[in-house]
């Protein structure tokens, strides 16, 4: 199932791609919105965790096709992804079994002594995007919400009356006089 998502995962990063230079060229654009920028960095902080779950169900993805492919066919023991061109052929002599791990995604090659090497994947970039993009979401939406903190504090300092001041309402032209009267004409009406 997680090779399946991980296909998937390939096949949308060109439309996050897309999606991501559009973006970029109409904020170049003008006629933008007042509120682009934090806009912006929401829609970003988005992209950003987009981008670090399809990393992951790609990492994932590549570690169930290796344990699928250690599991199937005539020529899977030792582990396919264990015995690659660049492991020594010592070592690949001394291959016992495999471990898959999908948090962080990770397909280990374990010998007959116990200690382990990582197999030929993409795992430890495809986790390493994964963290970049993680954080990278963080701060964008943290920095979106200082934005609009900021925004709403500029727009309340703006309003006249409001820095405070309980003195008479807008629009009141009682002079800080008090009527009993407001629509009838009758007092306590």
């Amino acid at each position: 199932m997680l090779a399946l998502l991980g296909l998937a995962a390939l096949f949308a990063s060109p439309l996050w791609c897309v999606a991501v230079v559009v973006k970029l060229v109409s904020v170049a654009l003008p006629g933008r919105r007042p509120d682009w920028g934090v806009h912006l960095l929401r829609w970003s902080a988005g992209m950003a965790v987009a981008a670090a779950v399809g990393c992951y169900l790609l990492s994932s993805g590549a570690v169930a096709f290796a344990e699928h492919e250690s599991r199937s066919g005539a020529d899977s023991s030792p582990a396919p992804a264990c015995r690659g061109a660049e492991v020594p052929r010592e070592t690949r002599l001394h291959l016992v079994t495999h471990r898959a791990s999908y948090f962080p995604p990770g397909f280990d090659c374990v010998l007959d002594d116990g200690t382990t090497y990582e197999s030929s994947g993409v795992y430890g970039a495809l986790n390493s995007c994964v963290v970049v993009f993680a954080v990278a979401a963080g701060v964008l939406a943290a920095s979106a919400g200082f934005a609009a903190a900021r925004r709403d504090r500029d727009r309340v300092r703006a309003v006249p009356g409001a820095d405070g001041d309980l003195g008479t309402p807008p629009g009141d032209t009682s002079g800080g006089e008090r009527h009993d009267d407001r629509v009838s004409g009758a007092a306590g009406a």
